[in-house]
């Protein structure tokens, strides 16, 4: 890292304390991922139901990768979408250093803490929304004409990032390491309890719904219809709205301790109606 962009050190915030009061929380994490979140749940007085609505996987044919990393020293920044590109990146790399000059940027909180647990520091983290556009917004990559730039992230994501980064003169590639599914489910047994187990749906990406909605079935959007939502950002927000959803929560972040404080804050709501 340069002195001019010197690493941000990322701690977690406090977690919020408040009484879930028995509330019913779906979360729709991939398998393996969701147990930190359904453990805080659940010790503030909630119900966590987990129902994996995304798989994660490692790429198909890892060997362009390769070539890839092995001219990583050749980039002057590198960006990390979010703590799967950093767990499916790092391995990726082997027995590869990090090139020390490569500057990090990171589009949220948590991503960055995966950075950090991995021995890495990323030296530009958005401060206040955590989505491309506000690491966008970011000093560092207004000015990036002639820039060597590699995104990590998983196949098909959105293009906004590389997009604009290559309008303000970058070089842009792509380092796509981890592919996103949708899970095969049975959800019978989730819809046949939903109205009594079921008080909020949290999501935290656009993937994770879109696999949500399509594998709930007619049946079970009519339930994800009536139920208060949580998402992470205006966009998502827009994409509920158009399935129909009503009761929308905006969470400020996809990290587990944004997710809590905006579960806190609609519980405490709820009691006051």
């Amino acid at each position: 890292m340069s002195e001019e962009n010197p690493p941000v050190t990322t701690l977690p915030e406090a977690l919020p304390d408040c009484d879930l009061k028995g509330m019913g929380v779906l979360v729709t994490r991939p398998e393996g991922q969701a147990g930190p979140l359904c453990d805080l749940i659940a010790a503030r007085g909630g119900r966590p139901e987990p129902f994996p609505a995304i798989e994660i996987r490692g790429p198909l044919d890892p060997r362009p990768l390769q070539a890839l990393l092995d001219r990583l020293g050749g980039f002057h920044m590198a960006i990390f979408i979010s703590p799967n590109a950093v767990r499916y990146g790092l391995a990726l790399l082997g027995e590869r250093r990090w090139p020390p000059r490569l500057k990090i940027a990171a589009v949220g909180r948590g991503t960055a803490l995966a950075l950090e647990k991995a021995g890495l520091k990323a030296g530009i983290v958005p401060k206040e929304r955590f989505d491309s556009e506000a690491l966008l917004a970011a000093p560092e990559l207004n000015d990036v004409a002639g820039r060597r730039i590699v995104i990590f992230r998983g196949n098909g994501g959105r293009p906004l990032l590389g997009d604009t980064l290559r309008q303000r003169g970058a070089e842009v590639a792509y380092a796509e390491v981890y592919r996103r599914l949708r899970p095969a489910a049975d959800v019978e047994p989730l819809l046949r309890r939903w109205r009594s187990d079921i008080q909020v749906v949290t999501v935290t990406s656009g993937d994770i719904l879109d696999n949500l909605a399509a594998m709930l079935g007619a049946r079970g959007l009519k339930y994800l219809r009536e139920t208060p939502l949580l998402v992470i950002s205006e966009r998502m927000r827009a994409q509920a709205g158009k399935l129909g959803c009503i009761r929308i929560i905006l969470a400020q972040g996809a990290d587990n301790v944004a997710v809590l404080r905006a579960l806190c804050a609609w519980a405490a709501s709820e009691t006051r109606l």
